[in-house]
């Protein structure tokens, strides 16, 4: 595992469907950042999975709140730089039923904010 990745990260389908592209895919969603948090959504551990399935990525997502006023446009950068990446249409499953925890972040970024 490189120094890069998120080793707290769930394990993704393209993880063993499409394992090219995940690392071009998660150095995009790098660049897509919390503006509040100043943490980008793969620190974060927003990106809870990402599949290819008949030509189409989905990729399930969620938010450090189901209120952030910064949702919308972080879900639609994703979808948009997901598609730039894999050349093909990409839809996003929020998951608001599923809350954001601090042990999503990767690791040794929580010792930074001094919570634990």
């Amino acid at each position: 595992m490189t120094e890069t990745q998120n080793q707290n990260r769930p394990e993704w389908g393209i993880d063993s469907t499409h394992p090219e592209l995940v690392e071009p895919l998660t150095e995009a969603l790098r660049t897509i950042v919390d503006p509040e948090i100043g943490l980008n959504i793969i620190q974060l551990g927003l990106v809870r999975d990402v599949t290819i399935e008949d030509g189409n990525a989905l990729i399930k997502m969620i938010l450090t709140t189901p209120f952030c006023p910064y949702g919308p446009a972080m879900l639609e950068t994703t979808r948009q730089k997901t598609e730039e990446v894999l050349g093909i249409p990409t839809h996003i499953d929020f998951r608001a039923d599923e809350m954001w925890d601090f042990s999503y972040m990767e690791e040794g970024l929580i010792d930074d904010w001094g919570i634990y």
